[in-house]
């Protein structure tokens, strides 16, 4: 197996709009409640951006009109309708299959620490090509708190028995970015996902912003 870089000794990531792009099944699921409440549907465009950012804001996108607390009921049936048929369109962004295979190639695991629900990610992640389980797997029900929270990013590393500073967290997301600098790792923007616009990102203090997946790569040799 090769060595280990002193550079970088893993590699966590963000699922949805970094590793995944889910957000055609998302917005299926959404047009489906929406339909069921006999309320318009939301337009991709719109939608598509919201993803990172959970549930509730999907729902705050999708259902604009509704009050707060009445969203707050529609998110497990959202979620259900969601988990009927989460991989029919959901595939992983173009270049991280390869990716993964580079990580693999070089002996650095990789990881994934994501806001969705376990009973949503497993099934997900058995659908895609990934080429092997993540060495760690971290989902927004494993902890009492969720990203930003650093602490499932911190009890990534700590299964992974690594210190934090040699390891880089990418995802697409400000909560990314907070959650993986307070753990004390290196950051890295997924340019590719679910981002607002390059003057927002850009501002949340991330070391990288990365344009393609093959950037992560880049990473490993402190390029």
């Amino acid at each position: 197996m090769p060595e280990r870089s002193a550079e970088s000794a893993a590699i966590l990531f963000d699922l949805d709009g970094t590793l995944v792009d889910t957000a055609p099944d998302l917005h299926r699921a959404a047009c489906r409640l929406c339909r069921s409440l006999a309320r318009p549907e939301p337009a991709f465009a719109d939608f598509r951006p919201t993803v990172s950012r959970g549930a509730r804001a999907m729902l705050a996108c999708a259902l604009p009109d509704l009050s707060e607390s009445e969203r707050e009921r529609l998110i497990e049936p959202f979620l259900a309708l969601y988990r009927e048929d989460l991989c029919r369109e959901s595939r992983l962004f173009p270049g991280i299959e390869a990716v993964l295979a580079g990580l693999g190639a070089r002996g650095l695991p990789w990881g994934i620490v994501t806001n969705k629900p376990r009973f949503l990610t497993e099934p997900l992640l058995a659908a895609l090509p990934l080429g092997g389980a993540p060495a760690v797997l971290f989902c927004g029900d494993c902890l009492p708190v969720r990203k930003p929270d650093p602490a499932p990013v911190l009890a990534a590393c700590s299964a992974l028995g690594l210190n934090p500073g040699l390891v880089w967290f990418v995802g697409d997301d400000e909560r990314d970015v907070l959650a993986g600098r307070a753990a004390g790792c290196r950051t890295a923007v997924a340019g590719w996902g679910y981002v607002p616009e390059v003057e927002i990102y850009r501002a949340w203090g991330s070391e990288r912003v990365l344009d393609r997946p093959d950037q992560v790569l880049a990473l490993l040799a402190g390029e």
